[in-house]
């Protein structure tokens, strides 16, 4: 008996041995876009169970090569017990790029403005930077052909809206928040690079507190460093932090802010603590 039960765990073992892990309920696809004749690899995780009457949240996350995953387990973990964490379920959804790489050269066109190379930080190798200068299109893409896409998929409650970017793409998701605040009700900025395109960005942030002097918006803003993150030449916390001030200013224009400097993380090791804190800071209500 004790033989037969070794040769069955023997066999259990060959017959799993090899698979790959996969995340439950998510799926991947490439997508030709028009906008910008360019290709994204889109990666999209799907809660569990009927969507609410409204329709479910979703967080749109750039850089999805390095963090879909992340943020995948931190949701479903902390959404099963909502009533204790204050996290429901969302459908997340991932740009990322048809490569291995964590971070693709592509994510520079994407995610910054034009500007010219006199404005430009020095690249730590001494090469020239990739394409740059790509914003526009990138956010046409995901308003005009991304977005319809998940919206035929799923019921999705529009104002319920998160854009999630890092280092720049947090300095694209502030982009997003100055120029088009409608398109996304929640903007989460972890270490935005906003010396990248500091002049266009502050150009932008005027014409934003301009629209806020005329009207009300309803938007949440999440804007994290890591406290290791300080010694940077480029003085990514003082930024942030300076901005956070500044737009706190504007609570009862429908302006809600939020600063976090993680303590003990670099500019690269505070994506997991600061999605944690995301997809909480995405279930605000």
């Amino acid at each position: 008996m004790a033989r037969k039960k070794i040769e069955q765990a023997a066999m259990m073992v060959k017959d799993t041995a090899g698979r790959e892990v996969t995340i439950p309920r998510t799926e991947q696809r490439v997508i030709h876009s028009h906008a910008g004749n360019r290709e994204y690899r889109i990666f999209v995780a799907k809660p569990d169970g009927e969507p609410p009457p409204s329709g479910f949240p979703v967080i749109y996350l750039l850089d999805a090569n390095a963090v879909f995953g992340t943020m995948v387990e931190a949701m479903r973990v902390q959404a099963c017990r909502p009533e204790k964490t204050g996290v429901f379920p969302a459908v997340i959804v991932g740009i990322g790029y048809p490569t291995e790489m964590p971070f693709a050269p592509a994510r520079f066109y994407d995610f910054t403005l034009p500007v010219s190379a006199a404005e430009l930080p020095s690249r730590p190798d001494g090469t020239a930077w990739p394409e740059l200068g790509g914003a526009e299109v990138f956010l046409k893409f995901i308003e005009e052909e991304l977005k319809p896409e998940i919206e035929c998929e799923f019921k999705i409650d529009s104002e319920r809206q998160t854009l999630f970017g890092h280092s720049l793409g947090g300095l694209f998701a502030l982009h997003v928040l100055f120029t088009k605040p409608t398109a996304f009700r929640t903007y989460i900025a972890g270490s935005p690079s906003i010396h990248w395109n500091k002049r266009l960005l502050l150009e932008a942030e005027q014409q934003f507190v301009s629209r806020l002097e005329r009207e009300t918006l309803n938007v949440e803003i999440l804007l994290a460093v890591g406290e290791l993150e300080k010694s940077h030449k480029s003085r990514i916390n003082d930024n942030a932090k300076e901005l956070a001030e500044r737009l706190s200013a504007f609570a009862d224009r429908g302006v809600y802010v939020e600063f976090k400097e993680f303590e003990g993380e670099g500019h690269v090791s505070v994506l997991p603590a600061l999605i944690s804190r995301a997809v909480r800071f995405a279930s605000r209500r």
